[in-house]
Formats: C-alpha cells, structure tokens, sequence
C-alpha cells in the first residue's frame, strides 16, 4: 500500500509500524511547518521517564507560513552535542547501542543546514539498519492523497494524538532498560526499540500491524 508522511525526527515507532507495512511512502514537504509535532522533536526514554529532544530551527519573523522542505535548523546551543550525549547517556547500557549507535551518530557531525535533510538521511540510515526498503518519494508539491492513491497519515502522526485513533496500528510492549525503575514506557522513538531489541525489531513492527498486508 501507499501512505503520504510528514517528515519526521528519529520517527515513533508509530511511523515506523507504518513504514514496514508501505510499499511506497511519500514524504511531504510543502506543509506549513507546524511547532511541537514530531517534524522536530523526538521521545526516548530516560531513567526517570519519557525525554524529549527538540531540534531547533530558525524562525524568520519576516515570513508567513514556511513549508516544512525550507526549514532551516539553527545552531544554537550546540544541540548536535546536546542530542548525542542524551541519546549516548539514555541508551548505552542497551543491549544494541555498540552496534548501531556507530551508524547513526556520526549523522550529527555533519554541517546540516535544513530540518527536513537532516530527518531524511536519519530516515534512510535507520531503514538500511533494519533492512526495510520502501520506496520513498519525496513530493513535489504539496500532496493529494487521493490522487496518490495514498492512505494521508500527514496528521494523524502526532505527539498529542493518541495512536489509539489508527486502527490499524496495534502497539507491542518490548524490553527495556529502564523499564523495572519507570515501567513500560510507550509511544517511543524508533531507536528506542532498535537499541533494546535489535534484529527483532522487525518483529515488533510486524505485530504492531493490524488489518494490513505487511
């Protein structure tokens, strides 16, 4: 199947569930950027719960609506360093971390100057890492879903709507590391899943499919 997503940083494993089950997925990037979804910000866990980590970009008061594909990320407050010691400080006691950490970190070293890059270089590094390989267009205007013959998810994955509202998503609980000191900690970042249960991620996202081909 078809489905159209907003870009998305170090996605939810919502997003991913999805992104298994697609054959083609069109990532949008003519949408009004909109603040305080998943465009920039990701969920991983910490020892005392869920962490937020928040890429920040440049605001240009002198513009209207900007779309999403001509954010530009700021370098203030050297989050590229900020993010790597969360994500190394969150997760390096996890069984996977040695092993796919070196993939995706050196991803912030680099010189990135828009949002939307930054999310699809993220994006394909972690497909490869769990060998998944839908074919990914990016849109050339801002999309119809209709005539993409594409199930439009631009909305409905966002951090303050319930992925209970999906019915074809089906959420799997899975080992990790803090989970005796915070309890099972839900509606994660991908990595979350990927540095505690490596190769078996795949499965996770599998049964976390209801109701579509995977």
């Amino acid at each position: 199947m078809n489905i159209l997503l907003t870009s998305a940083y170090l996605p939810p494993i919502h997003y991913f569930a999805r992104l298994y089950a697609a054959q083609t997925v069109f990532l949008e990037g003519y949408d009004h950027y909109v603040k305080q979804t998943y465009r920039n910000r990701c969920i991983i866990a910490g020892p005392d719960g869920p962490l937020a980590l928040t890429l920040p970009i440049v605001h240009d008061k002198n513009k209207g609506h900007t779309a999403t594909r001509d954010i530009r990320l700021s370098n203030h407050g050297d989050w590229r360093h900020q993010h790597t010691i969360a994500l190394t400080s969150a997760y390096e006691s996890s069984p996977f971390f040695d092993y796919y950490a070196p993939d995706i970190l050196p991803l912030y070293e680099k010189p990135w100057e828009r949002l939307m890059d930054f999310n699809t270089a993220l994006l394909h590094t972690l497909l490869d890492l769990l060998d998944l390989h839908p074919d990914i267009r990016l849109t050339e205007g801002y999309a119809d879903a209709t005539a993409l013959q594409a199930e439009d998810l631009r909305e409905r994955i966002r951090p303050k709507l319930s992925p209970a509202l999906d019915a074809h998503y089906r959420p799997q609980e899975y080992y990790q590391v803090f989970r005796e000191r915070t309890g099972f900690q839900p509606h994660l970042s991908i990595v979350d899943l990927l540095f505690n249960m490596g190769p078996e991620t795949r499965l996770v996202l599998r049964d976390s499919i209801d109701g579509l081909p995977a």
